[in-house]
């Protein structure tokens, strides 16, 4: 294996993070990544060398700054949601397979199928679903605020998944964790009321 090769338990961790990321902002991790690549710091698989150059900078860039913008206006954010559930498992998927380099291509895929995809769909499912509680308490006023936080989100999980994979697990564990509880919690003080039968 090449010696800029990351190893895979820290490809595999990287990508998750990356991953978990695209569930915030597609387009912030893969604008990360191609920063990363261009630097020399991240090391790609050769059929994803294309992330690491100047035209894909550039691109990602200007996507970034789109769905940024796209975020923060009333209405569009929520067609946003619809285009960037599937979106965000795509590029979940393909930055995992991006890092990990010679694997097998069984074990490439089923990794970034399962994990990266998995990782992305996760975030974005608690994403849309915490817009569409701001939405329901504020009526929209408070989205503005969550795009916010979700753009912060994916910056700080780009980076920590760049610089601190694991810490970018222990975070994503986190929010798992309080997105489940925030379900169960729910469910407990809410429960479907008894339907009586009809006389």
């Amino acid at each position: 294996m090449d010696p800029l090769q990351l190893d895979l338990l820290h490809a595999v961790l990287v990508g998750i993070g990356l991953s978990a990321a695209c569930g915030f902002r597609v387009f912030v991790p893969l604008l990360g990544v191609s920063i990363a690549a261009l630097a020399g710091y991240l090391p790609l698989s050769s059929e994803f060398a294309w992330l690491g150059t100047w035209p894909a900078l550039l691109a990602l860039a200007v996507a970034t700054v789109l769905e940024v913008g796209a975020y923060s206006v009333p209405v569009i954010d929520h067609l946003m949601d619809v285009i960037a559930a599937p979106a965000a498992i795509v590029a979940g998927t393909l930055l995992m397979a991006s890092l990990l380099g010679d694997a097998s291509p069984l074990l490439k895929w089923s990794l970034a199928v399962i994990a990266g995809g998995g990782a992305a769909g996760i975030v974005q499912a608690g994403s849309m679903a915490f817009r569409g509680g701001s939405t329901l308490l504020t009526g929209g006023l408070g989205n503005l605020l969550v795009a916010a936080l979700e753009f912060f989100g994916a910056i700080v999980m780009t980076v920590l998944a760049l610089l601190l994979p694991l810490l970018a697990i222990v975070g994503l564990v986190v929010m798992v964790f309080v997105l489940i509880h925030m379900i169960i919690r729910r469910l407990l003080v809410n429960p479907t009321p008894p339907v009586d039968p009809p006389i």
